[in-house]
C-alpha cells in the first residue's frame, strides 16, 4: 500500500507542544523588546511555511503537474482535437485517451504526496514515481471503462438507425455517468492504494453511495468538463487537467480517509 502519513503531538493535536507559547515569559506573558525571547519566536519560523509560500507551493506544484500530464499525453490528445465530432470517430477517441488514465493517476499522486512549503517541493519526482507504480493497475480500470464508453457511444450515435425505445437512449446516458463517477473513485483508489483489480473497482463502486456529496460534487466537476469540452475545445480542457485531478482528490477525502481506517493495516 502506499502509506499515507499521520502525525500529531500529545492528545492527538497537530504539531502542537504542551509547554508556554514561544517567546513567552513568566506566566504566559509575551516577551517585550530584542531580547532572546524575540528572537526564540524568529528562530523558530521555518523558510516557506507562510500562508502565501503555501498558495505559491500549491500554484507551483499544478504548473508542474499539468507540464508533465501534458507531456505524457500529447500524442492522444492531439489526436483527440484533430478528430472530427462523427459517432464513426468514438473508437479512435478512445484510444487517444487510453495515455490520459495513467497520466491522471500520476497526477493524483503527486498532488496527494506534495509537499506544503517551498523549500521540499518536488512534484515532478513524485509524477514519475506515481507513473511508474500505478500506469499497470490503472490501465486495468481505465482500458474496460473506455472500452464501455465506446459502446455506449457509439450506440448513442447511431440511435435513430437502432430503431429502439427513447427510453433506452436515457437509460445509456444514466449508465455511462454512473461509470464515469466509479472511474474516477477507482482513479484516486489505484493511485494511492495498492489493491487488487477486483478490490479497487468494488471500492469504486462501494464508494459512490457511502460518500454522495463526494459523489455530487464529481458529477458537477463532470458537468463543467463536458460544457468546456462542448462549447470550447479538448484543448482547454486538457490545459485544466491539473486542476481538476486536484479538485476530483480533494472530494476524495473522505473516501481516502476511510479506505485508510477500514481496509489497510
Amino acid at each position: 500500500m502506499h502509506d499515507t502519513a499521520r502525525g500529531g503531538g500529545p492528545g492527538g493535536v497537530p504539531g502542537r507542544s504542551s509547554g508556554a507559547a514561544p517567546g513567552a515569559g513568566p506566566g504566559g506573558t509575551p516577551g517585550r523588546g530584542g531580547g532572546p525571547a524575540e528572537g526564540a519566536v524568529v528562530g523558530e519560523r521555518r523558510f516557506g511555511a507562510g500562508t502565501l509560500s503555501r498558495a505559491a507551493a500549491l500554484v507551483y506544484s499544478l504548473l508542474v503537474v499539468e507540464l508533465l500530464l501534458l507531456l505524457t499525453t500529447v500524442p492522444g490528445l492531439v489526436g483527440l482535437v484533430l478528430l472530427n465530432r462523427d459517432p464513426s470517430n468514438v473508437p479512435l477517441a478512445a484510444v487517444c485517451l487510453l495515455p490520459l488514465g495513467p497520466a491522471l493517476s500520476a497526477a493524483t499522486y503527486a498532488l496527494h504526496r506534495r509537499q506544503r512549503e517551498l523549500a521540499g517541493l518536488s512534484p515532478a519526482r513524485l509524477f514519475w514515481r506515481g507513473y511508474r507504480t500505478n500506469a499497470a493497475g490503472v490501465m486495468k480500470l481505465w482500458a474496460p471503462w473506455l472500452l464501455g464508453m465506446t459502446v455506449i457511444g457509439v450506440n448513442l450515435g447511431n440511435f435513430s438507425a437502432a430503431g429502439v425505445p427513447g427510453w433506452w437512449a436515457a437509460l445509456l446516458v444514466v449508465i455511462a455517468v454512473a461509470a464515469t463517477l466509479w472511474v474516477v473513485n477507482a482513479v484516486v483508489i489505484a493511485s494511492l492504494f495498492t489493491f487488487r483489480t477486483v478490490d479497487v473497482a468494488r471500492l469504486a463502486a462501494y464508494g459512490l453511495g457511502r460518500f454522495p456529496r463526494a459523489t455530487l460534487a464529481n458529477l458537477c466537476l463532470l458537468v463543467v468538463a463536458g460544457g468546456v469540452v462542448l462549447t470550447v475545445s479538448e484543448a482547454v480542457l486538457a490545459l485544466l487537467a491539473s486542476v481538476f485531478a486536484a479538485a476530483f482528490r480533494w472530494n476524495a477525502r473522505p473516501m481516502i480517509a476511510e479506505v485508510t481506517d477500514k481496509f489497510t493495516a
